[in-house]
């Protein structure tokens, strides 16, 4: 599938704004816009295994689409969701265990680009990824 390879983030778009309502402190929203997120997406037919590494973590998550998993962000946000890919495009739907609020995340490549928006409570952000 096209989102399969090594994508390093290139900029960010209402990235901060986008951290301060989800709650990260001052801090941590300065540093989180510049991570160097690079993620490793690798897809075997409904199974999708992506290694995120940054400034902060590496951690490996594995999912299957349309099935529900745990996972927490890099400033220890609890979620729990799933991915699907509809249109081509991944569409992740997840909530947060501390308020039940709803994360939306969308993954689709445009050009040689993945782009990944996000949007919580009414706020968007857009990470853009090149190949690495």
């Amino acid at each position: 599938m096209a989102f399969d390879g090594t994508w390093k983030v290139e900029k960010s778009e209402n990235y901060e704004k986008f951290m301060e309502v989800m709650g990260v402190n001052l801090v941590k929203r300065k540093l989180g816009a510049h991570d160097n997120l690079k993620l490793t997406i690798k897809q075997e037919e409904n199974k999708f295994t992506v290694k995120e590494s940054s400034n902060f973590r590496t951690i490996e998550i594995v999912f299957n689409l349309g099935e529900t998993f745990d996972y927490s962000l890099a400033d220890g946000t609890e979620l729990q969701g799933n991915w699907d890919v509809k249109d081509g495009k991944m569409v992740g739907t997840f909530k947060r265990k501390d308020n039940g609020k709803e994360l939306l995340a969308l993954r689709e490549i445009v050009g040689d680009e993945m782009i990944q928006t996000y949007t919580y409570e009414g706020v968007a952000a857009k990470r853009i990824f090149k190949k690495a």
